[in-house]
């Protein structure tokens, strides 16, 4: 898995070396581990790439100090917010990741003893402490699942009502929704109330790190744009290959066109089942949102990918009355 590579930086900070095979993950386009890297060297660690495998080795106490992140990556931020939270003196993780998840883990190292402020914010400072203590904490509401779910309640005509949400981890995409004619309300603090008459507006999106529309919700916004009544536009800033489920889309009658990293896509009054086959994690999402919507009977394969991010998500949609199972087949 991609998120494998977030072992490196507790692991050097608290044994002085780390070896990790490089992670695999979803084919959605260049995702190198160089940030990171660079962000370890800096805080006195010596990195070789041999064989397949990271090795990292610090003969001293990582030290801390100034790090620059050239893009706001939120596995090397996480990844140096944990290695320099057993570092001698500061650090200040410059350009970091201000996704929520970014500000979670502070919270949960600071539970356990770490020095964090600013998690959330461009720049974060750490004081280095000797050791850290277990806890027990909670952690946040997946807001991409939340929003896969949103999708879900607005292509097919309903009410859905999502319980443990962050309304405010989720702004980005309510706001979308809305845009395109999707009623949202807020039910207590931590469930919202999602409901759609069918009839779905076109709009423009751009993908961006947070608090930006997430990349991680493309995938599932195009399938909903699909079927919206107009032309509407989505341009993926983020990854340079995450278009992949555009043709298994088209397969279903989709009308969706792409012009290097901008899809045109003009929306349909239905889809028609089809056997589709998933690329990536949130792909597959998109194709079972999709196949929600079709019309006949949906096969999807290469459905491992959805389990690294959903869990059992056919038990759930079967909860609010999918037709949906899983079955052993052979793979296409």
């Amino acid at each position: 898995m991609r998120a494998s590579a977030v072992v490196l930086g507790p692991l050097l900070a608290r044994f002085g070396k780390a070896r990790v095979s490089m992670p695999g993950g979803c084919a959605i386009g260049a995702r190198p581990l160089d940030i990171h890297l660079k962000g370890f060297a800096e805080l006195g660690a010596k990195i070789n790439v041999k064989g397949g495998y990271i090795e990292a080795l610090s003969t001293r106490k990582l030290k801390g100090g100034q790090l620059i992140l050239n893009f706001p990556s939120v596995g090397a931020t996480e990844n140096l917010m944990m290695a320099a939270s057993l570092a001698a003196g500061k650090t200040i993780i410059m350009n970091a990741a201000r996704e929520p998840e970014i500000v979670d883990l502070a919270n949960m190292l600071n539970s356990m003893g770490a020095k964090i402020s600013n998690a959330g914010e461009n720049n974060i400072e750490i004081i280095g402490v000797k050791n850290l203590t277990p806890v027990n904490y909670s952690i946040i509401p997946d807001r991409i699942e939340t929003g896969t779910f949103m999708i879900a309640a607005s292509i097919i005509p309903g009410c859905l009502k999502l319980k443990n949400v962050n309304h405010e981890h989720s702004t980005a995409v309510i706001n979308k929704l809305r845009e395109t004619g999707v009623t949202i309300e807020k039910s207590g603090k931590t469930a919202m109330v999602v409901s759609s008459s069918g009839a779905l507006k076109p709009t423009y999106i751009t993908t961006m790190p947070f608090p930006g529309f997430p990349t991680d919700m493309q995938a599932q916004f195009c399938v909903l744009l699909a079927l919206a009544n107009g032309v509407s536009h989505v341009r993926e800033t983020v990854f340079e290959n995450r278009f992949m489920h555009i043709s298994e889309l088209n397969r279903l009658g989709a009308k969706i066109s792409i012009d290097r990293n901008t899809a045109r896509i003009i929306g349909v009054k239905n889809f028609s089942g089809a056997k589709l086959t998933a690329t990536d994690l949130r792909a597959s999402a998109a194709l079972v949102l999709a196949g929600l919507a079709a019309k006949g009977e949906t096969e999807i394969y290469r459905i491992y990918h959805i389990d690294r991010g959903y869990e059992r998500i056919e038990k759930k949609l079967v909860k609010i009355g999918v037709d949906i199972k899983r079955v052993e087949t052979e793979e296409m």
